[in-house]
């Protein structure tokens, strides 16, 4: 199954918008659907921050999935595993 997530960033002193789709296990998402998406979404926004050399300016300012479901402070408490 895919969601589409959608993240508002700042990075050098400039916001912007980027958004895709994502795949999530059918059966997590089912039992944590808030928490299946926080994670995809943190896991993104690390790939984002790596690519383009994200400024030490860098936040998250808003995370959204499935256009109204915001998730920005679940995202915010993702942890990397260990």
């Amino acid at each position: 199954m895919y969601i589409t997530i959608k993240v508002y960033l700042h990075s050098r002193e400039t916001k912007f918008l980027q958004t895709g789709s994502f795949p999530v296990i059918h059966s997590d998402f089912k039992k944590d659907p808030d928490w299946t998406a926080a994670v995809a979404a943190y896991k993104w926004i690390q790939q984002i921050k790596s690519n383009y050399a994200a400024s030490e300016d860098f936040r998250i300012d808003q995370v959204v999935y499935n256009a109204d479901n915001d998730i920005t402070e679940l995202v915010k408490n993702v942890r990397p595993p260990f």
